[in-house]
């Protein structure tokens, strides 16, 4: 932390003598963010992908990576028309976080990514790598929301999600022991708050709301449906996920989801082997998920599953869209008690948007109701019969150094 801030007073006095544009002369590598500002201090130290995250995560013993705890998402609203000004005051606002924690789970993973209202504001929504949220599932009639933008905070330390907010939209005027010359608040407002939590144990202490049973839960449930979701094997790599070419590279885009969960059916109707059968699979049973470490080994036959078990699991159905083998989605979705009702915020990092509407599809399983006439829209349909989608949005996260107000 020390280098860091040592760092910073000597690009801001060398700043002070030469101008922002001379500093970044003489350092010799200024930044691409559009900004004449000197070069990001913390480079060398943080990914060029604002999402890469992996490398820097503790992992369990079948090497799944386990995510920060707890996740503050802010939505935005552009306060006035893009400008040079704002777009400064914007990567300032960003160093500044990025000055006062380090990038790891017990210190601060932040991303800013710019959504759909941005690029209409611009008149270019047509040239961007996002288009307006969709319907995508006849059971689910959501929100269709757009915002200029989203910060999303992550940290096994909720006082640091809380500093930030404080620090960058509120009263106060230091942040990790560093000053805050240019919160983001001088350039936007806050639209929204959405807020939650990942891992063993953190369930069950939020369980008193609504959608839940009284006691369902342990302290060994690392979600509201007891499943652990985040095996390797499931998950797309953070490059999987990156736009590999264009003026984009580096970059990705999000969709955030905010969906309801009713589990009294979940957990008083059905047994462990039914659950088991559809969030996995009903070729499972329950003493097979231990066993299952970085990957779930599916056989590929979810259509044979509907026809001889009259059922088929959410996993299953999800992966008839990998690509060699791999997923094609990042999830970074968490539990959530906003509004005093169980959920999920739903997080995907993809390429192409396309990646997460074809997974959507998937999971909707229509193309298996054919196959068995106890199998409906949600009925016996993996999950679906357990959670509503409340709304939709999509985002474009560039990489770090590009992350000021692209497009502009």
């Amino acid at each position: 932390m020390t280098s860091r801030r040592s760092a910073l007073a000597r690009l801001g006095a060398l700043a002070g003598t030469l101008g922002l544009s001379g500093c970044a002369q003489v350092l010799g590598s200024a930044s691409d963010s559009g900004t004449d500002l000197p070069p990001n201090p913390h480079a060398d130290s943080l990914p060029d992908q604002q999402f890469a995250q992996n490398a820097h995560l503790p992992t369990d013993e079948a090497g799944n990576d386990l995510q920060a705890h707890y996740r503050r998402l802010i939505f935005l609203t552009l306060d006035g028309a893009p400008s040079d000004d704002a777009e400064r005051t914007v990567e300032r606002g960003m160093r500044t976080i990025e000055a006062a924690y380090d990038w790891r789970p017990d210190g601060l993973f932040h991303v800013l990514a710019w959504g759909t209202d941005y690029f209409k504001r611009l008149g270019k929504l047509s040239a961007a790598p996002i288009s307006e949220p969709r319907v995508i599932s006849r059971t689910d009639d959501p929100d269709l929301l757009e915002f200029d933008a989203l910060l999303i905070l992550e940290s096994d330390m909720p006082s640091r999600l809380t500093a930030v907010e404080n620090a960058m939209f509120g009263s106060a005027d230091t942040l990790g022991g560093e000053p805050v010359e240019d919160p983001l608040g001088d350039v936007f407002s806050i639209a929204e708050v959405r807020t939650g939590f990942l891992g063993k144990g953190l369930p069950a202490e939020h369980a008193n709301v609504e959608g839940i049973p009284v006691g369902a839960l342990s302290e060994d449930d690392p979600t509201f449906m007891g499943f652990f979701s985040d095996r390797q094997g499931t998950q797309a790599s953070e490059d999987r996920v990156t736009i590999d070419s264009g003026r984009f590279a580096g970059g990705t885009t999000l969709h955030v989801s905010h969906l309801t969960q009713s589990l009294g059916g979940w957990w008083e109707a059905l047994d462990d082997t039914e659950r088991v059968a559809r969030m996995f699979s009903p070729e499972f049973d329950p003493s097979d998920i231990p066993d299952f470490g970085a990957d779930v080994p599916f056989t590929d036959a979810v259509r044979d599953h509907a026809e001889e078990f009259d059922v088929v699991g959410h996993h299953e159905k999800v992966a008839q869209v990998r690509r060699d083998g791999e997923p094609i989605v990042l999830r970074r979705d968490f539990n959530t008690t906003d509004g005093d009702q169980a959920g999920v915020h739903f997080l995907s990092f993809q390429r192409t948007l396309d990646h997460f509407r074809a997974t959507r599809r998937a999971m909707n399983g229509w193309y298996v109701r054919d196959d068995s006439r106890s199998i409906t829209d949600r009925e016996n349909n993996g999950i679906l019969n357990f959670i509503d989608v409340q709304s939709r949005a999509n985002f474009y996260v560039p990489r770090r150094d590009r992350r000021s107000f692209p497009l502009y």
